[in-house]
């Protein structure tokens, strides 16, 4: 094992590694009732699509440690999960098997840019410096997710954001992430998974006497609450998808936002995380790239005969990588870790998210290491890696973030007389984004 995934040479251990791959874990494990409860808004049975999300969870991250040796959690998106409801709800109630065949599509077309793209194309069409954008904004983007689940900042009647109200949910998240934040100054191992275990003692006395405590998320209610051990899974939507409905001209553009939304949202997170992660090979490039975007096809694509919407690189994973993951055997006791709860789901009630959101707002921390890179002088790269970086948190979308990154470069270089910086590659990325942009006003 060892050997195989190169330990040594990358400077951990199987210890850490099992460390890491749990805290992924427990970082992104929300997913598993999450997915479900979204998706069931479209007449897919709840229970069938949390056992999709844990087959497909489970089997693209084992692959994902196996193939690509790097420390990536893949799973359902939450972004990308919505996105395949309104595409369903609003583009004239196509059903979710239609649907599903749409993702089984797009998954197909994802692999074969892959395969086709020997060359690195699509890597060396994003300058690096819009690469340390992503790995920022990814940073904020995450950070953001953990002060809105801690309640700490909330939506302000007068738009925007302001300042959580100081109440027994925000008291305890300022404690698990006071409690975290020394164990991680001082360098105790396994300190984000202790952080988490602790918020969560915290929270449960919250959820039963005070009943304002969040639970695996505000799809489930307030209160952290007991529903027994075990759940039967359900293969219902196994080979449910409709390929040939899906083949409609009239759905093409669904199946063009579900590709490029995947491909973006993946390739934005997998970049940013090895960036921050420094997980990079000799030409300074992220590891395995090609590789790690095939996995994400391969999940895409198996999500549709699973029964669920398509899979991306999750942010979370830069918690692991922040506990010591180094190399793939951190994602293979990830995806192994979903396993059970095909069978005993009702447990993730018993975590709640406020218990991660500590972990959230120090990962963001760590993914902002990047910034040091920026020549802040040389305003033709600042402007664009500003608008990649700050775009993504303000409007809770990666793919927002890395459209308006490309899109910032290409017309700066080009008003500066620095067009040789422009590839073809590029020009072509801000032809889809562009009509991705449109495509998504439609749906949103």
């Amino acid at each position: 094992m060892a050997d195989f995934f190169d330990l040594k040479n990358n400077g951990t251990d199987i210890k850490t590694e099992t460390l890491a791959g749990v805290t992924t874990f427990l970082s992104g494990m929300y997913i598993i009732v999450v997915n479900p409860a979204i998706l069931q808004t479209t007449g897919m049975p709840y229970a069938a699509v949390l056992t999709a999300t844990v087959l497909v969870s489970a089997f693209t991250s084992i692959l994902m440690g196996l193939y690509t040796n790097n420390p990536i959690l893949v799973a359902p998106g939450m972004s990308i999960n919505q996105l395949f409801v309104y595409a369903i709800s609003r583009a004239e109630g196509v059903p979710y098997e239609v649907a599903l065949g749409c993702v089984f599509n797009a998954g197909i077309i994802f692999m074969l840019l892959m395969i086709i793209d020997r060359k690195k194309r699509l890597l060396s069409a994003i300058p690096p410096m819009l690469r340390y954008g992503l790995a920022g904004g990814i940073g904020l983007f995450i950070a953001m997710i953990g002060l809105e689940s801690g309640g700490f900042i909330v939506s302000s009647n007068a738009g925007g954001w302001t300042h959580g109200k100081l109440n027994v949910t925000t008291l305890t998240f300022i404690a698990g992430f006071l409690i975290t934040a020394v164990m991680v100054v001082r360098k105790v191992r396994g300190s984000f998974i202790i952080g988490i275990f602790a918020t969560t003692l915290l929270a449960w006395p919250i959820g039963r006497l005070w009943d304002v405590a969040s639970s695996i998320d505000h799809v489930q209610g307030t209160v952290v609450n007991w529903h027994g051990w075990y759940a039967a899974p359900d293969f219902s939507l196994l080979l449910r998808l409709d390929v040939i409905g899906a083949a409609s001209f009239s759905l093409w553009p669904v199946i063009f936002v579900i590709l490029f939304s995947c491909i973006f949202d993946s390739f934005s997170t997998c970049v940013g995380v090895c960036e921050a992660g420094d997980l990079v090979d000799e030409e300074g490039d992220p590891r395995n790239l090609v590789k790690c975007l095939k996995v994400n096809a391969i999940g895409v694509t198996l999500s549709a005969v699973m029964g669920t919407s398509p899979t991306t690189a999750y942010v979370e994973s830069s918690i692991g990588i922040r506990e010591g993951g180094r190399t793939g055997l951190t994602s293979v006791v990830t995806g192994l870790l979903f396993i059970p709860f095909m069978f005993l789901s009702p447990l993730l009630s018993l975590v709640p998210s406020l218990s991660v959101a500590p972990m959230l707002v120090l990962a963001g921390v760590f993914m902002l290491r990047p910034l040091i890179y920026v020549r802040w002088e040389r305003f033709d790269e600042a402007i664009p890696f500003f608008m990649a970086m700050i775009i993504m948190p303000l409007t809770h979308s990666i793919t927002h973030g890395i459209i308006w990154g490309c899109l910032s470069w290409t017309i700066l270089k080009v008003a500066s007389g620095k067009t040789r910086q422009i590839s073809f590659v590029l020009v072509l990325i801000d032809v889809m984004a562009i009509l991705l942009l449109f495509d998504l006003d439609r749906y949103f």
